[in-house]
């Protein structure tokens, strides 16, 4: 005989664990946190964010699918309308185990199963994308400090109100310039 890879089964055969954990999950949908063995809730678990994924999808087909495995219409209305949205921005986990001690009758170990309803606070980015990503824009946004102070730079750094002036300056020095090179062309 093939080992059973789902757990140990709970009470009887299949049909009584599948409806056992039906009732778990319509409780744990009603009540929101439910107090139960460790091995019924880890088995439960699965179970659970299976219906609150249908939930979150939200169309009628996924509704009937719930309905197919709790079977109460009272609870699946709980489920899409009140629980849903509640977890809409949640990719996963809508459950929390909480050991408890050990049950005094059979020292079975007890533990608190219950919806994780809070809202989700977005992870950070990554370190090295962030730092990149600001790196790049801060050299973008800052000037650059490092350059040496040169008679262009300074050139090319005044207000629009001495334009004007310049394109004077320009036009003496390229004169100037092509000045001393004529007679240096009559010389040769």
């Amino acid at each position: 005989m093939p080992t059973p890879t789902k757990g140990p089964r709970l009470g009887g055969g299949p049909a009584h664990e599948r409806l056992m954990l039906a009732n778990l999950a319509a409780a744990l949908f009603t009540h929101k946190s439910i107090k139960t063995t460790e091995t019924k809730a880890k088995r439960l678990r699965p179970v659970a964010e299976r219906l609150i994924t249908f939930a979150k999808k939200g169309d009628l087909h996924n509704r009937r699918r719930a309905l197919s495995i709790i079977g109460d219409k009272s609870v699946i209305h709980e489920l899409f309308t009140e629980i849903a949205p509640l977890v809409e921005l949640r990719e996963g986990g809508y459950t929390r185990i909480t050991k408890l001690g050990f049950r005094k009758g059979d020292n079975a170990s007890m533990v608190q199963i219950e919806l994780v309803l809070e809202p989700v606070n977005p992870k950070p980015k990554s370190v090295k994308k962030t730092a990149a990503a600001k790196a790049d824009t801060t050299v973008a946004d800052e000037p650059v400090v490092d350059e040496p102070v040169t008679d262009e730079s300074v050139a090319d750094e005044p207000a629009a109100a001495d334009a004007p002036v310049e394109a004077e300056e320009a036009a003496t020095e390229t004169s100037a310039s092509d000045a001393d090179e004529a007679p240096a062309k009559d010389a040769k």
